[in-house]
Parts: structure tokens; sequence; C-alpha cells
């Protein structure tokens, strides 16, 4: 969990790379690429509580599982972008970095084993588990890991919904940006069916997944999965220590039980379990020499240099039950228990060079306890309505030994440790009412009442070389506490104008929670940071037409986002960051569109966003860069050496305009036999890395312009198809941390070879 508690001007260093995994789909892929979406003029029948994407019978909804309830995307008053498991095979989504490329206003920045998750610059910008995410991602209902072991693999997925501003009414954790709510595939009791598939590609890539769906009685399926992948590093490594870092080992699988004894009870149990082996995370620079006379690197991202031995290691797994009795007037009462376990190792290179010696070994475990309780109210009559309530205890573990930094021959820094334990709490209650004034118009309160806490109970053994003078040892101890309470709330209208269009309106703010900084070397006590609250308005419409065989939707945002949670240089103690409140408003707001469209054989798809960030104002210094003397926050002066006002500035990892756009047609070839060509562009325009922008120091990051094509032939049961994900070879670098360039994705193509029974 990186140096979370530590200062990044003492160790300002992440991880990069990324695991790469096809997606196992809902159905075989042999029938996802001729597939076509059916028409959406029918509404899903939302009494059915047990509701999951796919298991209604009202032909072509998209199914929305947001809100507890399984409702239609077209007549659920929320900004969100719906992804099916054949839609993740159609549009190359084989990671969670790779979701950005087909959701608007989305950006995933991968730092080894980490990331930042961005929708509409809310988030997380900062690499340290000391900050909170801003984007929930939910697996069948239970939030995982914040922010790391995210490498889980999309394999035998049902459905991927990306839900834009702020949640927290009507489901578990709280979340400022948004949420991404997974549903894996579950268990039918139809007949014994299910998939594989064998894939190899460049970079030796051989890649293996399927499941098995197995129906024990009338009542009770189990349905069994994997996903395994090797391929071999994407970098040219050179210096004492290339070998082949980056190279992937990774192997994962899963096993679900469902029992349904009769209509009321319903009980699902998942476990997961993965071992991703990444062989370490090369990186470059992003700039060479001192802040103060840069020269910025323009190399290549895949050739670096190295003196380190590196390593990456994530192995995690989780256990859910999702349990639910519904009565017969329609009222079900749900829990939703989880425990999940995660042990990360790494070690890094933290300069990204073959000349300075710059290792960082880190080791850490978390633990995850998480109960949720829903109450939820039939969907007959003019008044429905949700209780809930939520609490996840998620603790991070660091051994004796843990953290290691030694910076030769004229580092300051020799060696420095973190041991302890950092639990952090979330206990909130919740609810959300709906009520029809008419039959079309539909007004809807909901409310969130939270508690968090943040403790640490660390020691920093730090052993100091300060030039010639001899070794200078000590520990820190730290033994702080942090709770906050909060109140959060949406108030919605929704009008469904006639069976075709339906537009919404509604304000609400979203919690992100605060916390502890670390102890630090100049008796200072450890400043605290408070949590961050958007509050956000939002105006939609949502279009069915030319008879069911387009779907559109269309909104605008306006945000106002208070206490800002950044890093920057202490005003308290110079030469030492910490993370802080930026404390004026700062103001997000933008457009966004998108649509779906089916004509037989010829499927698109489009979306696009405008938005426009602006920070509150500010003083700082930029921690790469040399600090004396005072530079308040609020005040500065501007004039003082290297105090900035960041005012105005755009929010980091926030594009200006995004654009996704893709289309296919299943052409006939023989009797039952198709061969479907398909094509997706997408376009992230240039985002800054920090919120300092300089150009010279490698903040500048520039835009993406990824293409991805795929070639299917397919008799409905055996499909072969030859796929390639970023098909022009762009080189770009996906994210910065600290002075560290960390690459995307090159070019990937393979051929792959599915079969459904």
């Amino acid at each position: 969990m990186r140096t979370f508690l530590l200062s990044a001007s003492m160790i300002a260093m992440m991880s990069s790379a990324t695991a790469y995994a096809q997606v196992g789909p809902a159905e075989a892929p042999a029938t996802a690429a001729q597939k076509t979406p059916q028409s959406s003029q029918n509404p899903v029948d939302a009494t059915d509580p047990n509701a999951i994407p796919g298991d209604t019978d009202a032909p072509g909804d998209i199914v929305i599982t947001a809100e507890r309830r399984s409702t239609s995307l077209q007549r659920t008053g929320v900004a969100a972008s719906v992804l099916t498991g054949e839609d993740l095979i159609r549009k190359s989504v084989n990671t969670v970095e790779q979701l950005q490329f087909s959701t608007p206003s989305l950006t995933v920045n991968t730092s080894g084993q980490a990331n930042s998750f961005n929708i509409r610059g809310i988030g997380k910008s900062e690499i340290s588990s000391s900050v909170g995410v801003g984007v929930v991602t939910y697996r069948d209902g239970v939030p995982v890991f914040p922010g790391y072991f995210q490498s889980e693999p999309y394999y035998d997925i049902q459905s991927v919904e990306v839900l834009r501003g702020p949640q927290g009414t009507f489901a578990g954790g709280n979340a400022t940006g948004g949420a991404v709510f997974i549903t894996e595939t579950n268990p039918t009791f139809d007949s014994v069916k299910g998939f594989a598939t064998a894939q190899y590609g460049n970079y030796n890539q051989v890649k293996a997944q399927g499941a098995i769906n197995l129906p024990l009685s009338d009542t009770l399926a189990i349905r069994l999965a994997t996903n395994l992948e090797k391929r071999d590093t994407f970098f040219t490594v050179t210096g004492p220590w290339s070998g082949n870092p980056g190279n992937l080992n990774s192997i994962s699988g899963r096993a679900s039980l469902l029992w349904q004894p009769d209509s009321h009870l319903r009980l699902l149990v998942k476990g997961d379990y993965n071992k991703i082996i990444v062989g370490g995370y090369p990186n470059s620079p992003a700039y060479f020499g001192s802040a103060a006379a840069p020269t910025l690197n323009t190399s290549d991202p895949f050739t670096v240099g190295s003196n380190t031995f590196l390593s990456g290691q994530d192995e995690f797994g989780r256990i859910s039950a999702n349990l639910s009795y519904t009565f017969d007037s329609g009222l079900m009462i749900r829990s939703i228990s989880a425990f999940q376990k995660g042990t990360l190792q790494e070690t890094i290179d933290a300069d990204g060079t073959a000349t300075a010696n710059n290792t960082f070994q880190d080791f850490a475990n978390e633990h995850i306890w998480s109960q949720e309780v829903n109450i939820i109210s039939p969907d007959t009559g003019r008044f429905t309505w949700l209780l809930g309530g939520f609490y996840q205890f998620d603790k991070y573990e660091f051994p004796v030994g843990n953290g290691y930094v030694s910076l030769a021959p004229t580092g300051v820094v020799r060696s420095l440790r973190i041991e302890g334990t950092n639990p952090h709490t979330a206990t909130a209650a919740f609810g959300q009412i709906g009520y029809k004034l008419t039959d079309a118009l539909q007004v809807t309160l909901g409310g969130r009442w939270s508690r968090t806490t943040s403790r640490n109970d660390v020691n920093y053994p730090i052993e100091l070389f300060l030039g010639a003078l001899p070794t200078f040892k000590t520990t820190l101890v730290q033994h702080d506490f942090d709770a906050s309470n909060n109140v959060d709330g949406k108030l919605a209208l929704n009008w469904t104008v006639n069976p075709d269009h339906f537009v919404y309106a509604f304000v609400a703010t979203g919690t992100k929670a605060g916390g502890l900084n670390g102890a630090n070397l100049f008796g200072v006590t450890p400043r605290g940071f408070v949590p961050e609250k958007v509050t956000d308005y939002e105006l939609g419409w949502k279009g069915t037409l030319l008879n069911g065989h387009l779907r559109t939707q269309l909104g605008g945002y306006y945000n106002v986002y208070r206490k800002f949670q950044v890093l920057i240089v202490d005003p308290a103690t110079p030469n030492f960051t910490s993370i802080f409140n930026v404390t004026r408003p700062t103001k997000l707001y933008g457009l966004e569109a998108s649509a779906q469209g089916s004509f037989g054989n010829f499927l698109f798809d489009f979306s696009t966003s405008i938005s426009h960030s602006e920070l509150g104002q500010f003083f700082a210094r930029d921690p790469r860069k040399g600090t004396t003397g005072a530079c308040d926050a609020v005040n500065g002066p501007a004039s003082a050496t290297g105090c900035i006002n960041l005012g105005g500035r755009r929010q980091p990892y926030a594009p200006q305009f995004t654009l996704s756009a893709g289309a296919q047609y299943a052409i006939p070839v023989a009797e039952g036999i198709t061969l479907t060509p398909r094509l997706d562009y997408a376009h992230i325009s240039a985002v800054w890395g920090t919120l300092f922008q300089a150009p010279e120091l490698g903040d500048y990051l520039k835009a993406r312009n990824i293409v991805n094509a795929q070639l299917t032939i397919d008799n409905g049961t055996w499909s072969v198809a030859g796929f390639s994900t970023n098909l022009t070879d762009q080189h770009y670098i996906g994210s910065l941390n600290g002075i560290r360039r960390l690459a995307a994705a090159p070019r990937q193509y393979g051929i792959r070879v599915s079969t459904k029974f």
C-alpha cells in the first residue's frame, strides 16, 4: 500500500505496469460478436428482487442494479454506462484500465499495484492508502479493495455498470465521483452449460479461460470459472538487473453456489482467488537532473534503465454471501456479507535509472470485513422505499522489516521502514423513498449518515547518512486516531414524458473520508485532513427512438467540490509533504452524451463528454523542488519563492474532452456462419498529472488515441477471432507517480478460439 504514512518528499515512488486479462463472457465468445442488442421498448420487471442483468424477459432492456433493484437504464435517473459480457468482448475491455476507452468522463491511471480511478476529475489522484477512493468498485454488491488489488481480471462477467456522480443513498460505500458495479455470472438451474477459450498473442501471451454451470437439483446449482494467463514483458530493460521484469503470470478462479429452495429464499455464495505475479514494474524518470534545471525525458517509455532487482506480486481473495428473503407482499430483506484478504509484495527501482542505487521494498497485508443489510419495498403502488445499513473494517498490516530505501552514493536516506497497523472503519445508515405524484412524475428523497475512523499504530525505524557525518538512527512512533461524522442526501425528480422519453433532475452530495498523515522528522504533530464533499446538480434526458433501434442518453452536471484533498508541502514544516485540504471550493461542470444503435446486423455505440474544472484558490510549493520559508495555503504570498497560487487550475487526470465510438456488421457467409468485423476508437484529451502543471517536469500527459479491431467468424457454437488492442501502437505515459513515468500498454494482437456447450 505504498509508504502511505511517509512523506512524499522523502520517498516519491510507486509502481508501474498492468496485468492484462481477457474477458470471459456471460455466454461463450462464440456468440458475442454477432449478437445484437434488442429493442428497449419494454421496461424490466423490477418486481423480481432477485433479478440480475440478463435475467429479465423484457426484450432488449439494458438493466441496471445500482439502486439495489433491477431497473431499466432508460427509466433510471442516473448518469450511467452499462456494458454486458458480450459488450466487453466486442469492445476489447479486458482490464479495469480499459474501461476509460468505453465510458465518458472516466480515467483510470494504473501505477503498478494501485490505480487512480477518476470520474469527472473526482476520485483518487494520490497513490496513498491514507486517501480514500471517490469511485467505489463493487463485485456482486461487495465494495472491494479501495485503490489496490485492482488487477483482478475480467472473466465470466455478466455486466459492468459505471455510474457517474455521487452515490450513497442506496448502497454500501459512500462515493463522491461515482461507482462501478461488476456482476459476475451466476449459476442457473436450467442445464449443464459453459464455455472455453484459448488465446495466443504477441509478447508470447498465452491465455485459457472457461466456466461450467452445474445444476445439482431444481434448487441448487454451482458454477466454476477460471482464468490463466502468461505474457512476456512489454519493456526493454538495461542495467545490472535487466532480466525480464514485467513478465506476467496470472491465475484466477471462482466458485459460485446458488440455493433457492422456493420463491422466497435465495442464497448466493461466491469465492474468488487471484494470484498475479508481474515480475516487477519497470519505469523511467519524467526528467533528468534537478527540478530547478530539468531535462525532459522524451525517450520511449518502454526502454528503461534499472540497477535494482524488480519483483511484484498480488495475492488476494474474497468470500461473499448474498442472502435475501422476499415476502408474498414483495417486501425483501437482504444481507450482503464479505471477507477479503490481500497480500502485496514489490521491489522497485525508485528513480528508474541504472545510475543511482535507489531501491524500495514493500510488503503489506490488507483485511476487509464488510456487512450490508437492505430492506426494500415492493415496486407496486405509488410509494417505494429502501432502508440500509453498512459496516466495513479495513486493516493494513506492515510486518517488521517492511520498507527499505537505499540512496547511493550521494543520497541522504539510507533506510526507512514502516512497521505496524493502520485500521479504518466505515459505518453508515442510508435510505431512499420515492413517490409518484402522477403516473408520469416521481419525486425521490434519499439520505445517508456515516461515520469513518482511521488509526495509525506504526513505528518508523530510520537510519540516516548526513553527508560524511556518522550514521544517525532513530525510531518515530505514532499512535493517532481520527474520526468524522457526515450527512449526505439526494433529491430527484423523474418524469416519464411518454414510453420513449424520460427526463430527470437531481441534487446530491457525497463524501470522501478524512484521515491521518504520518509522523515526520521535524517534531511537529502530524496534520490530519478532513473529509471532502461534492455537491452535484444534474439534468438528463434518455430517449428510445426509431422503434426501439436507437437508445440515447444526454446529461449535464455542475459540481461544487469542497475540502479537496491534495498532497502538498506542509506549510508548517517546509521540505515535508502531507495531505492537505483545499479551503476554497473547486468547481467542475460538463456535458455527457451516449447512444447505442441496433439495425439488423449493424451495431454501433457512441459516447462523449466535455468538461471543465477550476481548482479553488490555495497556495502550495511543488514538493519536487526545494522549499524554504513560509507559504500559507490560504494567503500565500505568491511573492514568496516557489509559493504558487494554484487557484483556477484544472484537476489532475480530468480530460476536457473524451470520445469513444464503435461499430460492427455481421456478414452472413454460409448457412449459420457469420463474419463480423468490428472497429473501436477512443480519444481522451491531454491531462495534467499534477496540480503544478509543470511541462518541463513531465506533468503534461498527451492525448490518447486508441484503436481496437476484431474480425470474428462464428457458427453459433465455435468462433475464431483475430484481435488487436491499441492497433496503432501508441506509446504513451499512462500516469505519473512522483518523478516516475508509468507507461500504458502498447499494441497487443493475437487469435482467440472459443466454444460454448
